[in-house]
């Protein structure tokens, strides 16, 4: 007859959470750092092997932490207090990319700009318009999501998009929305929208610098016209 062994029986160099203080977080599976934040696991099985059931039920951790709360509650051995604890982990983690962004003396690339948003924006399931402001050195002055549509789409008042700019005294602008459920592939009115913005900022003497489209594993650049995989 099988026998669960809890992990605090488990060797003491074998356990996630003693490997991550003496070895550093490096060390750790995604398993095991998931197991950390479910501190149990179920009668079945140990923390640990709850983790890596769900990361393969989900399809990975990104998978995981984007799905839908109820699919999660509903997997043997978790439920609202497990679930919980993920969405906690999760939110800090992007809070503490977005401090640590913020803090860098400018955001002058693509790939650093895409850092920020797809942290900003990736927990939306339905379709959101933001903007991001900078200042003439590119450093960060605001950021905040102006509308907010259905699954596919959302209406965008283009004179708000510039007041918003404006009230901040922001010099550079980045526009972006996201593709939740399709690839990041602009559309004819994402692009009929870029110029038109592209063409307010020209009026206001406001530097227009890109509009990102994100989905979960690609990104588009209208200043490169190009896509770039996150994989």
């Amino acid at each position: 007859m099988y026998t669960l062994q809890s992990i605090k029986h488990w060797p003491s160099s074998e356990r996630p959470r003693e490997r991550l203080l003496q070895q550093g977080a490096n060390s750790l599976s995604d398993a095991e750092l998931l197991a950390i934040f479910l501190r149990s696991g179920s009668q079945k099985h140990s923390a640990v092997e709850l983790a890596r059931l769900l990361l393969q039920h989900f399809g990975g951790l990104q998978q995981l932490l984007n799905a839908e709360p109820k699919a999660v509650c509903a997997f043997h051995g978790m439920g609202a207090s497990k679930y919980a604890h993920l969405l906690a982990a999760k939110e800090l983690g992007r809070r503490y990319l977005k401090q640590t962004l913020v803090q860098v003396p400018v955001l002058d690339s693509p790939e650093r700009i895409w850092q920020f948003l797809s942290y900003e924006l990736r927990h939306y399931r339905y379709e959101v318009f933001a903007v991001l402001l900078l200042d003439a050195s590119l450093r960060f002055i605001d950021f905040k999501v102006l509308f907010e549509g259905q699954l596919n789409g959302c209406l965008v008042s283009i004179n708000r998009v510039m007041s918003y700019a404006l009230q901040h005294h922001a010099t550079h602008l980045v526009i972006a929305h996201n593709h939740p459920h399709s690839f990041a592939i602009p559309s004819d009115a994402d692009k009929q929208l870029t110029e038109q913005i592209r063409q307010a900022c020209q009026l206001l003497e406001i530097q227009f610098i890109d509009h990102f489209i994100l989905s979960q594993n690609d990104y588009y650049s209208f200043a490169h016209q190009q896509r770039y995989s996150t994989l």
